[in-house]
């Protein structure tokens, strides 16, 4: 007897492949047969109309606090993941100095926008090593399988104390300490060794992460870790020297070739158009094609959509937070605070001031966020109201600019007036990466490039300010079936969100639909696939909020042949556990 047979479904097996229609069947958490099948089932589930895939791979989250209090990964559960890789850009919470424990709360507090309260509070602290960090994490079920990789900024901070914070250049001898930490965890089943060099990342007091200025002798000397071993990945965020030019890009694509080297492992940087620096991404991907080209296994981490932050009074940022007469009344409880904000002498002044500076010691507001401001009237081109319709393509026509034109008044005071409405609850979609032409077109290039991973979902990060977990359910909305033009084919999409990214990663069990792989599966009903407005919810520890995204249309997921939801609901089973790789 067969314990899952999904019936008549459109196999989309996570290959590429042509789909199919065809029964799967699944014992024992495998795939058992596929195809023509009869015989009796524990359970029968009719999949015809729907699809049938593998389980989504996510390869780029920062579920590293969250893991030690949450056992169902939310929101990723939601969205059809069934395995997920943390210890991206180079931030996490092992190894550890016993006492140290706020400074690589501070770290991601600062790098990932997870509320610091709502880390210490949720924590539960136990670990030295990061094997003991494994340990300790395997010891609960949860809903979806993971893995995770060294970080970075921890390996640094635990062997150079505070002369990783102070930018000191590490030692012969630190480098060794370091190349031995990251060797041991790989040897216990780490997946990989991340790092941060984005100006963008700081920590909540506002200084650089430790290891964004780690010298070449470093980098490449931590990664002969890899040495001998036959599994691991290495990941890097970079901004590549923007503001230096040319010779600055090249330097540092030069190192990161000479850490793919060092290794010998697959490599993947994040990958998107930024602002300013438009043309940046098309100097990364000429670069990668010829780093493939002779013979480095580069690969391209690639969001879904535009990169950027949904803005609101009660969100981590807004445009009007640095503004004198705004902090007045920025304690009060966001209905009575937007109330106070539509007084018309309150917002008349507001209106008539400027934003104070945001960014620098003591604050983890990135520069760019200061640059913005300054030229808030030029960017409302790009900020839009995120309302039902939730649009993540809206034309320029819809933006705040466009609107203040319309109604005679400045982009701010539409903005004002927008955010200021109703109980204050009212947000605004704001891509501020990936979307320089007011379209995703450049997204949907990068989507179609050989070596593109899709990824970049920050699940469990920046909460305040996006809900990118979703990024899986909107490629087979958008990219699959609503864009009215350049589509993207139903089995390239699900190849990516499977089989490639467990491909990647080195997860030769899962990825697709076979006999003999791991029964990580979902049943979708394209008709109904759907995003939810994202909301802002109190559900941290602490009281901490973040933005959750929901979806409609997942009928079931299943990992290792267990329902982990149903129609969006969460089952009592916990069939996930930690992967270790070389060891599983």
């Amino acid at each position: 007897m067969f314990d899952l047979l999904i019936k008549g479904g459109l196999v989309v097996d996570g290959t590429g492949a042509e789909p199919v229609i065809a029964d799967v069947a699944v014992r024992g958490g495998r795939i058992v047969g596929v195809g023509t099948i009869t015989g009796p089932a524990k359970e029968t589930v009719d999949a015809t109309g729907l699809w049938v895939t593998p389980g989504f791979v996510d390869i780029h989250t920062h579920y590293d606090g969250q893991v030690t209090w949450d056992e169902r990964f939310t929101p990723s559960v939601f969205h059809g993941v069934t395995t997920l890789m943390m210890g991206n850009c180079g931030v996490g919470f092992a190894p550890l100095r016993k006492g140290r424990e706020d400074d690589l709360v501070k770290l991601m507090e600062g790098v990932e926008d997870i509320p610091g309260v709502a880390l210490h509070e949720g924590i539960k602290w136990g670990w030295e090593s990061f094997p003991q960090y494994m340990d300790s994490l395997e010891k609960t079920p949860r809903s979806l399988d993971y893995l995770v990789q060294v970080p970075h900024d921890p390996v640094r901070m635990y062997v150079m104390g505070e002369r990783a914070v102070a930018r000191s250049v590490a030692t012969p001898e630190d480098v060794a300490a370091m190349r031995a930490l990251v060797r041991e965890a790989l040897q216990a089943g780490a997946a990989g060794f991340s790092t941060g060099r984005s100006d963008n990342h700081r920590t909540s007091e506002g200084k650089d992460t430790p290891a964004a200025e780690a010298s070449a002798a470093e980098l490449t000397g931590i990664a002969s870790a890899f040495e001998g071993l036959r599994h691991g990945v290495v990941q890097v965020v970079s901004d590549f020297d923007l503001l230096e030019g040319p010779q600055g890009f090249d330097a540092e694509f030069d190192l990161v070739e000479r850490l793919a080297r060092a290794s010998g492992r697959p490599l993947s940087v994040s990958w998107l158009q930024r602002d300013p620096g438009g043309e940046q991404y098309l100097a990364v991907q000429k670069r990668v094609e010829s780093a493939v080209a002779a013979g480095l296994p580069l690969y391209l981490q690639t969001g879904a959509r535009g990169i950027g932050v949904i803005t609101g009074l009660d969100a981590s940022f807004h445009p009007f937070m640095g503004f004198p007469s705004y902090k007045e009344v920025a304690g009060l409880p966001v209905a009575e605070r937007a109330a106070a904000l539509r007084e018309p002498a309150r917002r008349a002044k507001v209106l008539s001031e400027r934003s104070e500076q945001l960014a620098g010691d003591g604050t983890a507001v990135p520069p760019l966020v200061d640059i913005l401001l300054a030229k808030i009237d030029l960017i409302s081109g790009r900020m839009f109201p995120l309302e039902d319709t939730l649009n993540y393509e809206p034309s320029v026509m819809e933006s705040f600019l466009v609107r203040a034109k319309q109604a005679g008044v400045r982009p701010l005071q539409a903005i004002y007036d927008y955010l200021t409405g109703g109980d204050g609850s009212r947000l605004i979609y704001f891509p501020i990466f990936n979307y320089n032409q007011g379209n995703l077109d450049v997204v949907r290039q990068m989507l179609g490039h050989p070596r593109a991973l899709a990824s970049l979902s920050d699940s469990g990060a920046h909460v305040g300010t996006v809900c990118d977990a979703s990024f899986t359910t909107f490629m087979l909305t958008h990219w699959v079936r609503d864009r009215p033009k350049d589509k993207l084919p139903l089995a390239t999409v699900i190849e990516m969100l499977t089989g490639r990214n467990a491909k990647y990663v080195g997860l030769q069990d899962r990825g697709v639909i076979a006999v003999g792989k791991r029964a990580d599966l979902n049943v979708i009903d394209p008709k109904r696939l759907d995003m939810g407005v994202p909301k802002l919810t109190r559900d941290l520890p602490a009281g901490g909020k973040r933005f959750v995204q929901r979806a409609s249309g997942y009928v079931g997921t299943w990992v290792a042949g267990e329902a982990v939801q149903r129609e969006g609901e969460l089952t009592d089973a916990l069939p996930g556990r930690l992967v270790r790789l070389g060891r599983d």
